[in-house]
Formats: C-alpha cells, sequence, structure tokens
C-alpha cells in the first residue's frame, strides 16, 4: 500500500523520544502515513545499540522513520531544530520535565514560535505528586497492582513484553489523532502528556472497580475465581497442551456430548453455571481425563467444528509457523539499518482490506540528515504548520 493511500499522508512528525513509548507512538503514526522524522544526538538513539531482550527495541519500534543527527551544542543546529518545528505538525518528546528546556525546546519557547504544534510528551507520569519521577514498565506494574494480578502478592510478576509501554504509545497516537481532528476548524496547537503509570492503572480499573462495587479484595490470576466450569490448561495425548474455554450452556451443552460427558448433562446438581462452578473440583479431573485421551491436532479440530474457545500453549517462536500469522499480510517484511530483512507482525488493523507496514526500512543514524536539511533551506513554512491548509 502506497503513504500516499494512507490517512496521514502529508502529516509531518518530528520525533525526539528513546526507549519504547515514544518510538511506539512515531512508528504507529508512521505507519499511518506520516512521515516521521527522528531526531537523535550525534552517538544515536541509545536502543540501536541494546542486546538481549533489547535487540528489537530499535528495529521494531522505529521502522519506517527518518534520522536527522543534530547537536544542540551548536547553535546551527538548535535552529535546525526550530526550522524542523516549524515545517511539523507534532513534536513527540519522552524527556523528563525541565531536561528539554535546557536545549531551547521548553514548553513556553515552543508555544511562542510554534503556536500551531501539537506537543505530546510521553512521561513517567500524569501531573501531580509523582510527575518528577522517571518510570519504566516494570516499576508501573508494581505500582499499580498489575504485576500483583498476574503474579501474587508474595510473588509479583510482570506481564511478559513492554505492554505498557506500547499501550502508552498508542493512547499518544490517539490523542495526536484527535488533536489533527481538532485542527481542522483552525484550532492551535495542543499540549498533551501522556503518563506510563496512568496507563497501567487504565489497565487494571476492572479490578479496582470490582473491589469499589463489591468491598472484596481481587483475587490475582493464578488465585482467582473462575467465572467459568470449564477455563483452563490441559494435557493433551502426546504431551502437548491446550487451553479449553466452555463459557456458555451451547457450548457446555456440545463439549458434554462430543467428549462423552453425558453424566454431567443428567447430574441435578449441574443444571446452571453456578453450580458447575462450584462443583469444579470434580469436573476438571474428569475432562482433564477424557482431553488426555486425544492428540492436540485432532482435539484442536474438534473444539474448532464446536465453536469453542481454545488454544495452544505457544512460545514467540512459535508463531512464525502459525498458518494464521502466516497468511497473506499477517507478517510483513522489513529491513533494518544493517540491510538485513526481517519479519514481525502487521499494524493489527486492516486499512480497506490490506494490511499495513509492508517494505518498511531502519534509518541507519543520520541517514537523512542532508535530504531534510536541504528540504528546509528549500521550503517556506508558515506559522500555522505544514498541512495546515490540507486539514482546514
Amino acid at each position: 500500500m502506497s503513504t500516499q493511500d494512507l490517512p496521514l499522508s502529508g502529516v509531518r512528525i518530528v520525533e525526539m523520544t528513546h526507549m519504547v513509548m515514544g518510538p511506539t507512538c512515531g512508528m504507529i503514526l508512521a505507519q499511518l502515513g506520516a512521515e516521521v522524522i527522528k531526531v537523535e544526538p550525534p552517538a544515536g538513539d541509545k536502543t540501536r545499540s541494546l542486546g538481549g531482550m533489547g535487540t528489537s527495541f530499535f528495529p521494531l519500534f522505529n521502522r519506517g522513520k527518518r534520522s536527522v543527527v543534530l547537536d544542540f551544542s551548536h547553535a546551527d543546529d538548535r535552529e535546525t531544530m526550530h526550522l524542523l518545528l516549524a515545517s511539523a505538525d507534532v513534536f513527540l518528546e519522552n524527556f523528563r520535565d525541565g531536561q528539554l528546556e535546557k536545549q531551547g525546546l521548553g514548553a513556553d519557547e515552543l508555544r511562542r514560535r510554534h503556536p500551531h504544534l501539537i506537543v505530546a510528551g510521553h512521561k513517567g507520569f500524569l501531573s501531580g505528586p509523582y510527575e518528577h519521577r522517571p518510570a519504566l514498565d516494570e516499576v508501573v506494574q508494581m505500582m499499580s497492582g498489575l504485576a500483583a494480578m498476574t503474579g501474587t502478592r508474595d510473588k509479583p510478576q510482570r506481564v511478559g513484553s513492554s505492554a505498557n509501554d506500547i499501550m502508552g504509545g498508542m493512547f499518544g497516537a490517539i490523542a495526536i489523532l484527535a488533536a489533527l481532528y481538532q485542527k481542522r476548524d483552525g484550532a492551535k496547537g495542543a499540549d498533551i502528556r501522556i503518563g506510563l503509570f496512568e496507563n497501567c492503572l487504565f489497565l487494571v480499573a476492572q479490578h479496582m472497580v470490582e473491589y469499589e462495587m463489591t468491598g472484596h479484595k481481587p483475587r490475582s490470576m493464578p488465585e482467582r475465581e473462575h467465572a467459568w466450569p470449564i477455563y483452563d490448561i490441559f494435557e493433551t495425548a502426546g504431551g502437548e497442551r491446550i487451553f479449553v474455554g466452555v463459557v456458555t450452556e451451547g457450548h457446555w451443552q456440545s463439549f458434554c456430548r462430543e467428549f462423552g460427558l453425558q453424566e454431567f448433562l443428567d447430574d441435578p446438581v449441574l443444571r446452571t453455571t453456578t453450580d458447575r462452578i462450584l462443583a469444579r473440583s470434580r469436573i476438571i479431573p474428569r475432562v482433564a481425563e477424557v482431553i488426555k485421551r486425544r492428540n492436540a491436532r485432532d482435539l484442536s479440530a474438534t473444539l474448532d467444528r464446536l465453536n469453542i474457545c481454545f488454544s495452544p500453549i505457544n512460545r514467540p517462536e512459535d508463531l512464525f509457523d502459525d498458518p494464521h500469522v502466516l497468511r497473506p499480510g499477517g507478517l510483513v517484511n522489513n529491513t533494518n539499518a544493517d540491510g538485513e530483512p526481517f519479519r514481525v507482525p502487521a499494524l493489527p488493523i486492516e486499512w480497506n482490506g490490506a494490511s499495513i507496514g509492508e517494505g518498511l526500512n531502519v534509518p541507519a543514524l543520520g541517514a537523512d540528515s542532508f535530504a531534510v536539511r536541504a528540504e528546509l533551506e528549500d521550503q517556506e513554512f508558515s506559522p500555522t504548520g505544514k498541512t495546515a491548509a490540507r486539514l482546514a
């Protein structure tokens, strides 16, 4: 799909972020068609050189962007930054409060020189007692109670991905899209603040509200009370494991008939879902027994036919063999800064029936510095921003 066919074609984003949350926001906007110019220091974004679990950070979250190197110790580069901002619709940053003021990019200076600009700051916390604190995904998972709900109070466990950072970038993109929509009516720019902690708070709101409404402390996922009679992981005949969720009356009826559990259907003690939940101690061992007789492939086909929720217990590497992931458009082909190709799941939407994200490149450090500087010298920008006329 050509970038000209995407909804944010013509929108310019200047991004000065690092790690995951801010870059995620820019990556999403780039895949939706925006031109995203990533401003890096001479040494480059520090995530370029990460290894281990951080190996994927820079290529994954910086695909489809242009890289410009600026050294703010030089007055000319500071002025180039302001020329870039004059040409842009959005400025993305994720620095601690006060740091950008030292570079002449504080909120007051930006509003004075670039009143048209949408400024989106990805921070550890929204305004309040903690606003001065730095934060990490693991920090806010511990603070918000998400780690205690994923593990237990005695042994908290973080979620197995940078879920909050990524979701924080998504909220940043949502807010920016709203601000761009508002600019259609001639509105000036906007100051947007996205909080990593508050993002995690949003995730645990279901448990907070449960406590608010019932007065009962919510149990962690490993300790929770089940809401369904069968909602468990079972071992199959070949030793593979499978998750099965029987969550409706129809599911219960068809599952019991298919797997020879007529005894459950005839038992007057198991008339309702609540009855069955209370009887899980005898239902689950019997279900485990019948599932253990079937291999995972046949079992999956049967559950699929019955329209019952199920899943193999995968690891990330297994997904490169999953037929749905491998469907046309499920994975997109991108190229790293060193020229090496890699595959990545497409943006989880389809636009007019097509996947988004094919053919994106990860920029080498400073790859677009010369070209962008030349563009700035050749063009004049109005004080209302590069795309003001298009958005009006």
